[in-house]
C-alpha cells in the first residue's frame, strides 16, 4: 500500500527541516561541490555534515558522485533551488516585523 501524497510531502518537508541541510542546499544551488568546500562554508563537524548529507541523499534531494579523489554533491533537480526561492519569497511576505532577517533574506535573493 502506498503512502498518501500529503504524508510524502510532510516527510519531504521534515527532511528539509534542519538548518545544516538547508545551508547545504543553498550552497549547492551554484553547482556541484566537494565535501571539503561544504565543510569550509558550514560550521559543523565533518561527522555531522556527513550525517546530514546522507539524509538528503536517501531522500533523493541530492546526489553524490566521485570526481577523482573527491566526493561531489549536487542537487538532484533544479526544482530544489526553485523550492528554496519560494521559501525566501514566503519568508519575505511574513517577516515584515523582523527587519534584520528581512534585510538578510533580500540580500540573499539578490545573490541568486
Amino acid at each position: 500500500m502506498s503512502v498518501p501524497l500529503y504524508q510524502a510531502k510532510a516527510e519531504m518537508f521534515r527532511t528539509l527541516g534542519h538548518p545544516v541541510r538547508i545551508r547545504v542546499l543553498e550552497l549547492l544551488q551554484d553547482g556541484p561541490k566537494p565535501v571539503r568546500d561544504l565543510l569550509a562554508e558550514i560550521d559543523v563537524e565533518a561527522s555531522n555534515l556527513s550525517q546530514q548529507l546522507a539524509v538528503l541523499r536517501r531522500a533523493g534531494i541530492v546526489t553524490s558522485f566521485r570526481d577523482g579523489a573527491l566526493v561531489m554533491y549536487a542537487l538532484s533537480t533544479t526544482d530544489v533551488a526553485d523550492l528554496l526561492a519560494a521559501g525566501r519569497r514566503i519568508l519575505g511576505a511574513v517577516l515584515t516585523d523582523r527587519d534584520g532577517l528581512l534585510v538578510e533574506l533580500r540580500a540573499q535573493g539578490k545573490r541568486r
